[in-house]
């Protein structure tokens, strides 16, 4: 899916909360890919979403960065 339709889809603050979560997940040790489908699930995006947030987020420097 590409960044304009996920934009289209999910609007930024939700972006920015799923972002959070998925950092959190990671920093209690949980494997990146674990961790990208429990977020996936628990916020019900695929986990091909996931993967756009999380490079927005690095790319954008979202907190928690």
């Amino acid at each position: 899916m590409p960044q304009h339709q996920l934009n289209e889809l999910l609007p930024e603050p939700r972006r920015k909360e799923i972002f959070l979560a998925l950092v959190k997940t990671q920093d209690q040790r949980v494997g990146v890919a674990r961790s990208r489908q429990m977020i996936a699930s628990r916020f019900g995006v695929s986990v091909d979403q996931i993967r756009l947030i999380e490079q927005e987020g690095l790319d954008h420097e979202w907190p928690p960065l």
